[in-house]
């Protein structure tokens, strides 16, 4: 944005200096005239691209101002979409944790069933 306002700044004192000069060159007035005429359209011209650059300069803050809190609108849902993740992870974790346990469990349970079953069977006589 900065590169286009700079051409536009451009553009108008190159315009300005054309039509300064095709002025002179074409003017029907007294050299006092012209100096005048000349002094007075420089000014205009120089408070023209004043004017023009204080607009840029406040456009250039007024985008950086607004890239500025985009990137913290962002930044503030990227925190809370992670926030949110790392919840949802550490919940599925600690329910992943009991499960575990508790297959666990089951299974000693099973296998000392088994263990169980297996000497009683072998404590009995044959009949």
């Amino acid at each position: 944005m900065s590169e286009r306002n700079g051409d536009l700044l451009k553009g108008l004192i190159i315009g300005g200096l054309i039509g300064a000069a095709l002025g002179i060159l074409y003017a029907p007035k007294s050299g006092k005239e012209t100096r005048e005429d000349i002094a007075r359209k420089t000014e205009e011209l120089m408070n023209k691209a004043k004017e023009e650059y204080e607009k840029a300069v406040i456009k250039s803050k007024q985008a950086y101002e607004a890239a500025i809190k985009r990137l913290q609108d962002v930044e503030v849902a990227a925190k809370a979409k992670v926030e949110e993740v790392e919840s949802k992870v550490s919940e599925f974790a600690e329910q992943s944790a009991e499960t575990i346990q508790d297959n666990k469990n089951r299974l000693k349970k099973a296998i000392n069933a088994g263990v169980d079953a297996y000497r009683e069977e072998k404590t009995k006589k044959p009949a």
